[in-house]
């Protein structure tokens, strides 16, 4: 079986790290798997970068510049919405055009079209990273239930009021794009994989997804690349020499979804334990964590898996105070190394974390439980092996390579069918 995965990058964002995860996953379990990115950071030899980079980033520059002009010329939340009105032309790429089934990880910002979609001769199957395919054009819809109805007025927009009553009454942008949505789901069936029961649930009330085929399968994770014990001391880390530590990394900390205020509030309160903390990923703002009152080093963004794989294993705890999150990477990845994950249950936390079990979820959007859930995971009550056991049952890379055998079987065998 030939198996082609589409996604935007191999390397850069957590859905790019699971979706890499997965190619390789299906190539040990014998599938003959590739991936087909617009940005390659990888020497994988199974994905292929597709094109010049200038053609990539004429493409990104146009769909942004249609979603400026129609806000009003307003940057705020550029990027927290997507049209996908223009991209690569994949269909005819040789990867594309000879597979048995295509696999959709997150393909915006220019990697493919709507339109482009439809032309693509094999069964699809849509991974959901985010919220973006059931909704008009944002990839978190928050507060908005506009999705439920038809999008419009989105508050995603300038000027923008829609609100958890009203589904939209105004044509803007993101009415737009739901319909051409909603023409793409008409007419081609699309298998859309959910990766955590949280957004299965949204998926539901979505009037785009709620008839459509939606299953659950979580991402892949190579549970045996990490490890409990350290391989190297704190110095050669550049970790603070002393304490307990607790690790919070993301692509952008600062992005406002991660709730980077709400985690510097329940770290405060911890300012007696003798914790530390331990940051990596970008910041926008250089004096985001300037309010910080504990020990801390931020180590900036980190593309090198086994030093990422090795900060875990110094921490005790790993954090993660996001407003939503569709399958928190970093909670799986921490826990593989041992860290006792604490987080709000915003998302598909549940489907990750046992609360007191394997884990503390947090009443959200409270500060002060956060830290309680801090404290309790620096107690040491829960044995990191159980933390580590907890991920391979659950997310083992054997396991869910499986699922999508399972799933792409299925998909031809109903293609013979039709």
């Amino acid at each position: 079986m030939k198996i082609t995965i589409l996604s935007h990058s191999d390397t850069t964002g957590g859905a790019a790290v699971v979706t890499l995860r997965l190619l390789n996953a299906l190539r040990q379990a014998g599938i003959d798997a590739r991936m087909l990115v617009m940005h390659k950071g990888s020497d994988n030899p199974n994905v292929e970068q597709v094109g010049p980079r200038w053609r990539a980033k004429a493409c990104f520059l146009r769909e942004r510049a249609g979603i400026f002009m129609r806000n009003s010329f307003s940057r705020s939340k550029l990027f927290k919405v997507s049209t996908a009105n223009c991209g690569l032309t994949l269909s005819h790429h040789p990867l594309v055009k000879d597979a048995d089934v295509v696999i959709l990880g997150w393909v915006n910002q220019g990697l493919i079209s709507l339109r482009e979609i439809s032309r693509i001769k094999a069964p699809v199957a849509w991974v959901m990273h985010d919220m973006w395919c059931l909704t008009g054009i944002c990839h978190h819809a928050g507060a908005c239930r506009g999705y439920y109805y038809s999008c419009g007025n989105c508050p995603m927009l300038h000027r923008g009021q829609a609100t958890e009553q009203d589904g939209g009454s105004c044509t803007d942008l993101s009415w737009s794009t739901r319909a051409r949505k909603e023409a793409l789901y008409a007419s081609k069936h699309i298998t859309f994989v959910a990766i955590s029961h949280w957004l299965a649930e949204r998926c539901k009330k979505s009037s785009l997804l709620a008839s459509e085929t939606v299953r659950v399968i979580p991402n892949a994770f190579p549970v045996e690349d990490f490890h409990i014990s350290p391989r190297k001391s704190r110095a050669e880390m550049g970790l603070p020499a002393t304490g307990k530590l607790i690790a919070m990394g993301a692509a952008r900390l600062d992005d406002p979804i991660k709730g980077l205020d709400l985690a510097i509030e329940a770290l405060n309160q911890l300012a007696d334990s003798g914790c530390a903390a331990v940051f990596f990923g970008n910041l926008k703002n250089p004096h985001a964590l300037d309010a910080l009152q504990i020990p801390y080093v931020n180590l900036g963004p980190i593309d090198d898996p086994e030093r990422i794989r090795e900060i875990y294993a110094h921490c005790c705890a790993v954090l993660s105070s996001s407003h939503y999150e569709t399958l928190p990477t970093t909670l799986i990845e921490g826990m593989a190394a041992g860290c006792v994950p604490v987080t709000f249950g915003q998302g598909g936390q549940a489907d990750i974390v046992e609360h007191l079990d394997t884990g503390y979820i947090a009443l959200y959007p409270d500060s002060t439980d956060l830290a309680a859930g801090l404290r309790f995971a620096l107690s040491g009550e829960i044995p990191p092996e159980r933390l580590r056991l907890s991920v391979e049952d659950k997310f083992g890379a054997k396991a869910v390579a499986q699922q999508y055998i399972d799933l792409a079987n299925k998909m031809l065998a109903d293609r013979q069918k039709a």
